[in-house]
């Protein structure tokens, strides 16, 4: 099935219902959406464009990225979504690795593409050429698809190397869809979705139950995250849904607190993609109330690992209420989740392994990468790379990334525990833990502090919370974290500072 076939429906049943919006101004209703994407397709068509075929979203969030993304898929080739934030040279490997022949980009992209000898055409936004775009020869309906098909090439953060393309098919993207409602919230034509974080990631990846349930799609005038913004038109919108990196979720918490929002119309706040520490939920929670859940996905199974329901979440009843907050809440619909050992045989509740994931939301595997596929799918389960373990509840606490670990003395210290800890220091803004080689211990924990604390009062914090060995030996103070583009610690830079300091 064509995941674009759901947006085609709707068109006939609530074409009238107001669509997509630029900021509080409405672009178009389902109708016009509709109409929209088609010709998209149908010029693609023109330019031969196949089935099966790559084209690339090099775009801000804007109205056209949605309309875009259904044209590609009414078309019946795969949309490859690409970080606008990203530098060319990344983009355009990218490209390159997929063999995209045609990118749709913002205004600016084209030259920077051209520079960095990116291939195929260009179609930037703005341009004579895009608005041409839309006088085409619209197609009269979405083009026949397999489940199994290719719907949308993901490529990786590639914080420890060059990005992998992750194959996502239409039966992935039904299956997380029709997650949502079941595992993370509920969806009227009344709601309406912000994107606030980029579409090429999570939050683009939620469009789709969105224009199922024919809700509006809102995209902030400025084109990304900007608190005071957000505020606004949840006021005007009501009832609104967003996801977040769990740094936006931080910023938020902070402009309200200082500005006296409150967060009026926002409905639920979906966070993701990087650990939520415990001390930050508590805060945003007690500020907001009960509107955020949590979940658990990497881009091998998009969103849809585990969710942490926003009862989870808000309640301070529950004997074990601070564990259930620090995990990742339990598996979601589409998948089986459990806890392996190196092997991938299964442990015991609370027992420490490698989280493992199969079901109808998991890749089938790597672009044109067997080899990489290989290792990370293991008779049917996607080997996560992820630490962490499961409670008798099914509950899942995510520890750390696999390569993440540090073994000291042939201890295993994960880093998230320590600054759990560090974090609770109220002149600790962000913090991040990782290892250096030492030539007795094997590794030595060092952390890396945005703050004013002083080492002295960090070190009586972890003596008192943790044990011994796992308070770091060393500190260093930086004005800001190193982030990829999706808010994640690059703690490959941290490391590679360590390096060049020696």
């Amino acid at each position: 099935m064509n995941i674009g076939h759901w947006l085609a429906r709707q068109a006939q049943l609530n074409g009238s219902r107001p669509a997509i919006f630029s900021g509080r101004d409405l672009v178009a209703d389902y109708m016009a959406f509709h109409n929209r994407a088609a010709r998209v397709a149908g010029w693609l068509r023109e330019q031969g464009v196949q089935p099966g075929d790559r084209v690339a979203i090099f775009m801000q969030n804007c109205p056209d990225y949605l309309i875009v993304q259904y044209g590609i898929w009414y078309a019946g080739a795969a949309a490859v979504p690409i970080n606008a934030k990203l530098h060319a040279r990344e983009a355009a490997f990218i490209l390159e690795d997929s063999g995209t022949a045609i990118t749709f980009a913002s205004s600016g992209h084209a030259a920077a593409l051209a520079a960095a000898g990116a291939p195929g055409r260009v179609m930037e936004s703005g341009s004579g050429e895009f608005a041409a775009v839309f006088d085409a020869r619209p197609v009269a309906e979405p083009a026949k698809r397999d489940p199994g098909d290719l719907a949308w090439l993901f490529y990786t953060s590639g914080t420890t190397g060059k990005p992998k393309g992750v194959m996502i098919t239409h039966r992935m993207l039904v299956a997380v869809s029709l997650a949502y409602p079941v595992d993370v919230d509920s969806v009227s034509p009344e709601d309406a979705i912000l994107y606030a974080a980029p579409m090429s990631h999570g939050a683009g990846l939620y469009n789709m139950v969105h224009v199922l349930r024919s809700a509006r799609h809102v995209c902030p005038a400025s084109g990304g995250f900007e608190p005071a913004e957000i505020f606004d038109l949840s006021r005007h919108f009501g009832r609104v849904q967003m996801f977040a990196a769990p740094t936006m979720v931080k910023r938020m918490t902070e402009v309200a607190k200082a500005a006296g929002e409150t967060g009026e119309g926002l409905r639920t706040v979906v966070y993701a993609g990087g650990p939520m520490y415990l001390a930050d939920i508590v805060e945003a929670v007690d500020h907001f109330g009960p509107i955020f859940v949590q979940i658990y996905g990497q881009g091998e199974c998009p969103m849809g690992i585990t969710a942490l329901s926003r009862h989870d979440v808000t309640d301070r009843t529950h004997p074990r209420w601070r564990e259930r907050l620090a995990s990742v809440g339990r598996a979601q619909a589409p998948v089986e989740v459990r806890i392996g050992d190196m092997a991938g045989k299964p442990l015991p509740p609370g027992s420490q392994g490698e989280i493992m994931v199969r079901g109808d939301a998991v890749m089938p595997g790597y672009w044109r990468n067997p080899d990489a596929t290989a290792r990370t799918i293991r008779d049917g389960w996607l080997m996560t790379g992820d630490m962490g373990f499961m409670d008798a509840d099914g509950y899942v606490t995510l520890q750390d990334r696999s390569k993440d670990m540090i073994i000291s003395g042939g201890s295993n210290i994960y880093p998230r525990e320590v600054e759990e800890v560090l974090l609770t220091h109220p002149d600790v803004r962000e913090v991040s833990v990782v290892g250096r080689p030492h030539p007795e211990w094997g590794e030595e924990v060092v952390a890396f502090v945005v703050g004013t604390a002083q080492a002295g009062d960090l070190d009586r914090l972890c003596v008192e919370n943790i044990a011994r060995f796992k308070r770091p030996k060393h500190y260093r103070w930086l004005d800001e974290l190193p982030k990829n583009n999706y808010g994640k610690v690059l703690k490959t830079e941290l490391r590679r500072m360590l390096e060049d300091e020696e």
